[in-house]
């Protein structure tokens, strides 16, 4: 089988800073202040990049499909640019390259399959953070490297997945004089156990876990060698559950729960963002209308509304977490 893939993308960031009076206040016991009079910011650009990239692949089999060897090459197109406040070019990348995607898989039975797969990418390079004295700055493309190895068994409904995988990349870090820059590389090992069937009749079960070995292996910065890179937990977990509900065909019941644990703020690893488990549930009910399949949905976020940060979204950038939330959707098949 050979496949032929292209494909293409762009992007720009504005940025806005609103300046007003410091306020020391805590998520979990927010200190009642009377709203400020902000002035709108001049939104300016900051940078822009545009990626491209053409694949090619080729999938052979052999022994019944018990051996399967897939080879490609992609090659990627990346370009960016940085913007002065006066909207001038001040900086600009411009970079390409040709890499190899490997994958072997071998089924020594029926319902297993043993696999693995390398693939280097070309991404486009980091974006200093609000908080540095350089902010917005986007830097030069960087190669990327992955192995994975697993093994998955599938019978009839239920699979699971088992695999270990590497992931090798450079690493932007905030220096003493607080100037980003990509100075430091970085690198994930992990094992992930998924899963996804019908435990019993109208009941699906789905989740999975993932174990993370993040290290800084190199740094301009001495001390932060060794340590954990931002934003990289050593557990991530979710399982989900669906029930059909016997009393109305059509309507299941949803739910569900995910955790993450806590992450480092910095590379230097004195701050961290606490671990949070959120609870989901919801309902859908699937339908005809006039002939058409339709399926309404009721979701509630966060069902205990717990007060949390999800994640670091940049270096001294965290992201809260939905407070409860109600989401309804409705679609129709024409």
């Amino acid at each position: 089988t050979t496949t032929v893939m292209a494909t293409r993308y762009q992007d720009e960031l504005s940025r806005g800073i609103n300046n007003g009076t410091a306020i020391l206040s805590n998520i979990y016991h927010p200190i009642d202040r009377p709203q400020q009079y902000i002035n709108s910011p001049n939104v300016l650009r900051v940078s822009e990049s545009e990626l491209s990239g053409v694949a090619l692949t080729d999938t052979m089999s052999m022994l019944d499909d018990r051996f399967q060897l897939t080879l490609g090459v992609r090659r990627q197109d990346i370009e960016s640019r940085n913007y002065s406040a006066a909207g001038a070019v001040s900086s600009k990348y411009k970079d390409n390259a040709t890499t190899p995607l490997v994958g072997v898989v071998v089924k020594p039975w029926e319902d297993v399959s043993l696999y693995y797969n390398y693939v280097e990418g070309l991404s486009k390079g980091d974006i200093a953070p609000g908080t540095a004295a350089n902010a917005g700055e986007t830097f030069a493309p960087y190669e990327s490297k992955q192995h994975e190895i697993g093994v998955k068994y599938e019978h009839g409904t239920f699979m699971t997945t088992l695999a270990l995988f590497q992931i090798e990349k450079p690493s932007g870090e905030v220096a003493a004089d607080n100037v980003f820059s990509v100075q430091a590389e970085q690198r994930n090992r992990g094992i992930e156990l998924s899963m996804f069937g019908e435990v019993a009749p109208g009941t699906r079960l789905m989740g999975g876990v993932t174990l993370l070995d993040g290290e800084l292996t190199d740094s301009a910065t001495k001390a932060n060698r060794g340590n954990k890179p931002v934003g990289v937990p050593d557990v991530q977990a979710n399982l989900w559950a669906e029930w059909d509900t016997p009393w109305l065909e059509g309507f299941t019941l949803t739910g569900g729960a995910i955790y993450t644990d806590s992450q480092y703020v910095n590379q230097a690893n004195t701050q961290e963002l606490s671990s949070w488990t959120r609870f989901d549930a919801g309902a859908r009910y699937a339908t005809k209308i006039e002939g058409r399949p339709t399926t309404f949905r009721a979701t509630v976020q966060n069902v205990f509304d717990r007060e949390y940060w999800s994640g670091v979204a940049s270096y001294g950038a965290f992201s809260p977490g939905y407070p409860r939330t109600l989401q309804l959707s409705a679609t129709v098949d024409f």
